[in-house]
């Protein structure tokens, strides 16, 4: 089974100003995020969408309180680090979960693994070097407690305790733990 961190509660005051480092903040309201940004009504369509799809294979996705609140806040934007990072390069990323709408399969084995309910959030991008759409370079996906992961060819990534964290992770460029298999004994 992967080891992951226990969940844990953000240690600031989601209202505050001082909710997000300074570079963080900036990304963010540049995507067109502000303290207090809510929809609602978005969130719930795509929990709806998640909801009514099946797999060819009979695979379906899961919709929880965690999830849902991160759709409301974030959902739509399209977020992109400035500057070089910390540890590797800032990677642009879009929160829209019908962006793993077709990978219910892959996010249920996850789930299975982390003995947790994981929901898709969005995707890491590689912009175009034309100005095109860009191309999906991982799945983003958020557990039951909060966590946060990315999914991409080379393995399974944590990318924090909570979405605070984890957009600090991809908008700074800071190095996310792989997901591993706990030692049996």
């Amino acid at each position: 089974m992967p080891t992951v961190p226990a969940p844990q509660s953000p240690s600031r005051d989601r209202a505050g100003s001082t909710r997000f480092p300074a570079a963080v903040d900036v990304a963010l309201q540049e995507a067109g995020w502000q303290p207090g940004r809510w929809d609602i009504k978005q969130a719930e369509h795509w929990a709806d969408t998640l909801r009514a799809h099946t797999s060819p294979a009979g695979h379906r996705h899961t919709v929880f309180a965690a999830a849902v609140e991160a759709w409301a806040e974030f959902g739509g934007l399209t977020i992109t680090g400035t500057g070089p990072g910390r540890h590797i390069a800032p990677t642009p990323f879009t929160v829209d979960p019908l962006h793993g709408l077709h990978l219910a399969r892959t996010l249920g084995d996850l789930g299975r693994a982390l003995d947790t309910d994981v929901a898709p959030l969005g995707q890491e991008e590689i912009p175009d070097a034309h100005g095109g759409t860009p191309t999906a370079q991982a799945v983003l996906a958020i557990d039951a407690q909060g966590r946060i992961y990315s999914l991409d060819h080379t393995g399974d990534w944590y990318l924090g305790p909570d979405l605070d964290t984890a957009l600090s992770t991809l908008v700074l460029g800071t190095r996310p733990a792989r997901l591993g298999v706990a030692a049996q004994g």
